[in-house]
């Protein structure tokens, strides 16, 4: 069926990074009638909402897939969410306040806004999840939620997929082999660099070693000693990290050397 519908095309338009459930997922939020997959109707009216505010916008083309691929992601995730009946928020989150604004309209401006910078395209997918994560978390405010794209927004891909690998070492073991402390290979150096930042931002412990003068020599870091903070545990939970595929974990793991 040809739309008209300039928010409906917007999402579509997100195919070349979110593949072909970008049809389903605008329909999802366009044409629910017909949509074999259901959304909650708040949440479906600010994602139109969304849509349609940026789809006259003049976007250059690839920052126009990124936004509608954050779009569909988010659909697909809600949609997940609530068949794990984790349901929309009933907190006031959708309802408009004094000056007009909404804080689910709020945080997803800021999601679209940040995907669209994405040049990395990976991380659309879990910019997406994130609007779908606040949504349906009541102990996360808008404040909250912009904070963690504040956190995020410097982090590489190759930074989320280690964030990735700590969080689900109960299930796939890091590995206890120490790091090297001086490689000559530019890509673990980049790595090692990614994993210290990471520290240094207070999203995983321990946090980087000061040797003191004339003091004991530092024990070698080991990947399997590595554990969120809460910071990295927000960071984790609400870009949804347990779905980035495990292919990326074991590279950005590879890449420490």
């Amino acid at each position: 069926m040809t739309t008209t519908e300039p928010g409906r095309a917007l999402i579509e338009s997100g195919f070349g990074i979110a593949g072909s459930m970008t049809g389903s997922a605008a329909t999802v939020v366009y044409a629910p009638d017909d949509a074999a997959l259901q959304l909650d109707d708040r949440f479906a009216a600010c994602l139109r909402g969304l849509a349609d505010d940026l789809a006259d916008g003049g976007l250059p083309r690839r920052e126009r897939a990124r936004a509608g691929a954050a779009l569909a992601f988010a659909v697909e995730h809600g949609v997940s969410l609530s068949r794990r009946d984790r349901h929309v928020r009933a907190d006031g989150f959708f309802t408009e306040r004094a000056g007009g604004r909404v804080a689910a309209r709020e945080v997803g401006e800021g999601v679209l806004l940040a995907a669209r910078s994405s040049a990395e395209e990976r991380r659309v997918r879990h910019l997406g999840y994130l609007f779908a994560e606040v949504v349906c978390s009541p102990d996360v405010d808008a404040a909250l939620a912009d904070r963690t794209l504040l956190l995020t927004r410097s982090l590489t891909w190759r930074q989320l997929a280690l964030l990735a690998a700590v969080g689900r070492r109960e299930r796939a073991p890091l590995p206890l082999t120490p790091l090297p402390a001086d490689p000559r290979a530019w890509v673990t150096w980049g790595a090692l660099e990614d994993l210290v930042e990471l520290q240094r931002a207070g999203l995983l412990d321990p946090p980087v070693a000061v040797p003191r003068p004339g003091g004991a020599a530092q024990p070698r870091l080991r990947p399997a000693d590595l554990r969120l903070t809460r910071r990295g545990v927000l960071v984790h939970r609400l870009l949804a990290l347990d779905f980035v595929h495990p292919d990326d974990v074991d590279a950005a793991l590879a890449a420490l050397g």
